[in-house]
């Protein structure tokens, strides 16, 4: 039988019969209602259920007379097989859609989000798999990736920038670990593609401290960069807050009336607050209860609010503040950070004679030693408060009484107690 051609097909009319393709058994183009237009349609029987069945090829002209016939080839082939065409199309459909990297890690993203403390820190999450993964393998399946593929992304940062590039192998491997729970591959592939990588340097030896300003220098810069006029600004007030109570800097930002006990001199900072998740109590040095007392009737809830939004203040705030007075560092080429002041403070405890664990605890640091943390009963408030009034003393007076290796070092005159400093 010759092949339907286009002319054929073309003149077909709504009362017409049906045309037999000729080159396929069972293909025909039905006429449709416009004349010119049909549907191609094959029959067979099928070879599962021995029920005649009618598989719809799309229309014409929209799907041609040549490419029809090498749809209905295949499905003859598979017929030849033992299968059914329609059954195995149904398969298909009902199986679950294989995603690529990309749909997954963004299907991932939006199951962890509501865990997420904080909203950015879900979004970093995402940013940094746009940022590094998804140009090379976002559109991947699942399934076809590799360990190779997975060492191609992280080899341009694994040597230059080793922390980015852990993060972003824990994140390739909890999208991974995603895909193998939901049965979408058999394996992780990010175990092992260590064996494609060269060694990192040890943590030690690639860790950055903050560029701390050093101890000696702290009470000129507060003198003359923070202390300036009767109504600093807000941001050189809070740096000054947090260098006399050594907080961390989300903690004063964050700070709010409710934590703060002005007539017993205590700033309680929640769990929640704490990256520690352990509440902390913060004596409260003359010079920091004046500051408090000088933001009162500023904001109804926060205690360093921004002046035009009356928001918490960023991060930003401070850092940019360092950058412009160009707070020297102990770290060449870089400005002091926020941050660095508790190494001042930290450096000044030491040189002071004060002791490790006083120094720690005012800090809030954790005791990562688990029997030792077991014996800590008490958060020593007052005798830190001996020491934070030292500290003040110091940065705030120059020549006051900066603490116990004063006395150790230098003789006591008797006329004069340590507080007269």
């Amino acid at each position: 039988m010759a092949t339907i051609t286009d002319t054929k097909a073309k003149n077909i009319k709504p009362t017409d019969p049906a045309i037999p393709h000729g080159g396929i058994i069972g293909l025909a183009l039905h006429p449709s209602n416009t004349k010119g237009r049909g549907k191609w349609v094959l029959r067979y029987v099928s070879p599962v259920t021995g029920k005649r069945r009618n598989a719809g090829m799309g229309a014409y002209p929209e799907v041609g007379i040549a490419e029809v016939g090498k749809l209905a080839a295949a499905m003859r082939t598979a017929l030849a097989e033992g299968k059914d065409p329609l059954e195995e199309k149904a398969k298909a459909e009902a199986a679950p859609k294989v995603p690529t990297f990309k749909d997954a890690a963004e299907t991932l993203h939006k199951d962890l989000l509501p865990g997420w403390k904080n909203p950015k820190h879900g979004q970093q999450w995402l940013n940094t798999l746009i940022e590094y993964v998804f140009p090379r393998m976002g559109q991947k399946l699942l399934p076809d990736i590799q360990p190779g593929d997975v060492a191609e992304v992280l080899k341009p940062i694994w040597l230059t920038k080793a922390e980015t590039a852990s993060r972003v192998k824990q994140r390739i491997h909890a999208v991974m670990a995603w895909g193998w729970a939901h049965g979408h591959c058999q394996s992780n592939p990010v175990d092992v593609v260590s064996h494609l990588l060269a060694q990192q340097p040890g943590k030690a030896v690639r860790t950055q401290h903050h560029p701390a300003m050093p101890w000696r220098d702290v009470p000129t810069f507060v003198q003359q960069h923070l202390r300036t006029g009767n109504r600093p600004e807000v941001s050189r007030t809070l740096l000054e807050f947090v260098i006399l109570t050594a907080c961390r800097s989300g903690e004063a930002r964050g700070m709010t009336w409710d934590e703060v006990d002005l007539k017993n001199a205590v700033w309680t900072i929640p769990a929640e607050r704490m990256k520690a998740k352990m509440p902390h109590r913060v004596p409260l040095a003359p010079r920091a209860l004046e500051i408090l007392k000088g933001q009162k009737d500023q904001h109804e809830t926060l205690v360093f609010p921004s002046v035009r939004d009356q928001v918490e203040l960023s991060d930003m705030a401070l850092t940019s503040l360092l950058r412009r007075l160009k707070a020297h560092s102990d770290t060449p080429g870089r400005v002091a950070t926020t941050h660095g002041f508790r190494s001042s403070f930290r450096d000044w405890c030491s040189e002071r004679g004060y002791s490790r664990d006083l120094a720690e605890r005012s800090l809030a640091h954790t005791i990562k030693d688990k029997v030792e943390a077991a014996y800590h009963r008490t958060d020593l408030l007052e005798q830190r408060r001996e020491l934070m009034n030292a500290w003040s003393s110091f940065v705030v007076d120059h020549h006051g009484y900066a603490g116990i290796g004063d006395l150790i070092r230098k003789p006591v005159d008797k006329k004069r107690t340590p507080d007269a400093d």
